[in-house]
């Protein structure tokens, strides 16, 4: 009865003190309206492109292999998988912290007293040697009155939440750098094929040359100036065969395999996705992974600031320990027991100027991850403003570009002929009018290559990747 007498009371106080919450404070997500519209584009999604899996957006089923030995080997994916590993088991430490503490020990003493020690005067026969055994178990509990373990907790909850975010928006990073590498290397082969076969068209124009000179209808530059084409072109091939080496050693690395040749399709086989429904901006909290990471990150710092104010509050604790203890080992069980409750206030007294320090540097850490949970909003909207800009200029400079390449290829056969049947042109005109072709073709391959990453780009901007990664 003693005991409920002591127990009930406080109990009573703990449960009201927990619930005037006056120390703590609870969490709320801080206002999203950093991004209230996508530069100069009208939304009129409701849904997002981004909720669909990356193998719907990318149909080269080559590449769609390459993204998923990426997914199971890249080392920097491994690396963050390790950090959730380690944010898992702070979270386990961190809700062990609710429970009491338990400890065991097991003793044995062996002393021995000097008689001039013990003033006995004169008395004989006194056994100055004494053995004594003890075993016993200590508890102690801390009552989470202010709410420092529950802020512990859910700051280590958060930093654990945030870890997983961090490696999903690793995960679909590594999707969009896959897919944006694999789409350079096509790109490098088309240019290598179209690089070749004007080699080609060069080597029969010095033929033509050499012909047309013997025919007194050119003169000997003509001749000089086709070479030098030719040898031009030439020297362009192994810096792109130097840039393909270099592509696919770099995708090698993204894929987590030893430098080597990639397997791979066409440029021409590429079908960019059309459909590019972009939703409102308020969705990219539930896409971006890098949003959720910067959010959790800023309630970790949020938690982080309330449990360094309950440092400024009396802890309560309670102790408790018992045991056996006895002089002979003969009878250390019968009537050796013992035992003892303590319940305590802790108030600090002389580490006033260190709290204050500790809730300061925190207050610091949770405004900074403000800023960054603000700036990875700003950063979304401008990532993704780029993207659609880049796919919409690609798509009017693809246009463009057939009606350029179309009009310098009939202006090739024009000057061609001119020169072969009219005094009124040289090969100059010729070769400017070639080298133009050949600009615009490989320029054509840049076009398609720029809408290519763009889809894959704003997928990525608007939060796509990790929903079938789950």
């Amino acid at each position: 009865m003693k005991l409920k007498t002591y127990i009930i009371p406080i109990i009573i106080i703990v449960l009201t003190l927990q619930s005037c919450g006056v120390v703590t404070k609870k969490y709320s997500t801080p206002k999203q309206d950093f991004v209230e519209q996508y530069r100069d584009t009208i939304i009129d999604d409701t849904t997002s492109f981004a909720t669909l899996s990356w193998k719907k957006i990318i149909n080269d089923t080559v590449l769609q292999d390459l993204i998923a030995e990426g997914l199971q080997n890249n080392l920097d994916l491994k690396v963050a998988l390790e950090n959730i590993n380690q944010a898992q088991a702070s979270l386990v430490q961190a809700k062990l912290a609710f429970l009491p503490s338990l400890e065991g020990s097991a003793q044995v003493t062996r002393a021995q007293t000097s008689q001039a020690s013990l003033n006995l005067g004169g008395v004989t026969g006194i056994n100055l040697n004494t053995t004594s055994y003890l075993g016993q178990l200590s508890s102690s509990w801390e009552i989470d009155v202010w709410g420092k373990l529950r802020s512990s907790k859910r700051s280590v909850l958060a930093s654990f939440l945030q870890t997983e975010a961090a490696t999903r928006a690793v995960q679909t990073q590594l999707i969009s750098d896959i897919a944006v590498a694999y789409y350079n290397l096509l790109a490098l082969d088309e240019q290598l094929k179209i690089t070749k076969k004007t080699l080609e068209n060069r080597i029969g124009d010095q033929e033509t040359m050499k012909y047309l000179k013997e025919s007194a209808v050119v003169d000997g530059a003509a001749v000089v100036q086709s070479e030098a084409s030719r040898y031009e072109i030439e020297t362009s091939i192994p810096d792109i065969e130097t840039s393909i080496l270099e592509a696919e050693n770099a995708l090698s690395i993204l894929l987590g395999r030893a430098p080597g040749p990639i397997e791979r399709t066409t440029l021409k086989e590429q079908s960019p996705y059309t459909d590019l429904q972009l939703g409102i901006p308020s969705t990219l909290l539930r896409n971006r992974p890098d949003i959720q990471a910067a959010e959790l990150e800023f309630r970790s710092a949020f938690e982080d600031v309330n449990m360094a104010k309950t440092y400024f509050y009396p802890s309560l604790t309670i102790t408790a320990n018992g045991g056996l203890s006895s002089l002979n080992l003969t009878d250390f069980f019968d009537n050796s027991v013992f035992f003892n409750l303590i319940g305590g206030l802790t108030q600090p007294i002389f580490s006033n100027g260190e709290n204050k320090a500790r809730l300061k540097t925190n207050q610091s850490v949770q405004q900074q991850a403000f800023y960054d949970y603000k700036l990875t909003w700003l950063t979304a909207g401008g990532e993704i403003s780029n993207a659609l800009y880049s796919y919409k200029k690609a798509k009017e400079k693809q246009v463009s570009r057939s009606n350029q390449i179309s009009a310098l290829e009939r202006s090739v056969e024009y000057t061609e002929a001119l020169l072969e049947y009219s005094s009124s042109t040289n090969y100059t005109d010729v070769l400017t009018t070639k080298n133009s072709l050949l600009d615009a073709q490989l320029d054509g391959v840049s076009d398609k290559l720029q809408e290519l990453e763009a889809v894959v780009q704003l997928y990525h901007a608007l939060g796509g990747g990790w929903q079938d990664l789950q």
